[in-house]
């Protein structure tokens, strides 16, 4: 899974969140950040109205939260998700004895990103895109 930090800089750099089932994210706001949670058929879901989406919490007996509005929400996407934002200018993934590298191609030039999970080694090849972009 890729860090609360890097999650915020990807939405930053404008990576926009379409709410799926199976998509982890955080509510985020301070006291909720050890809180991951998972939407899911029929304990979170998603919500589209014309004002925008809103998470709803069916059946959360935990805590009182009904729901919250996808803007106080950050998406934590998985590896594939990554992956798959990536396209075209994915080359590969290696494992060295300490890290993960992503190889992608950015502006012509074959670029390495690299971290302690793999998640966020794709993560860091999705942010370097997104600026790209961007810029």
């Amino acid at each position: 899974m890729i860090s609360t930090a890097l999650a915020r800089q990807l939405r930053t750099a404008g990576l926009v969140w379409h709410p799926a089932s199976g998509d982890r994210f955080q509510i985020d706001r301070p006291e909720f950040d050890s809180d991951i949670f998972t939407v899911s058929d029929l304990t979170i879901e998603p919500h589209h109205y014309a004002t925008g989406t809103v998470l709803g919490f069916n059946g959360t007996t935990e805590w009182a939260l009904d729901s919250v509005a996808v803007e106080d929400a950050l998406w934590l996407p998985r590896e594939d998700q990554l992956r798959d934002l990536l396209r075209a200018a994915f080359r590969r993934l290696d494992r060295t004895d300490d890290a993960y590298v992503v190889t992608a191609v950015i502006d012509g030039d074959e670029r390495r990103y690299e971290s302690v999970s793999a998640p966020e080694a794709y993560g860091l090849a999705v942010l370097a895109l997104l600026d790209r972009v961007r810029a």
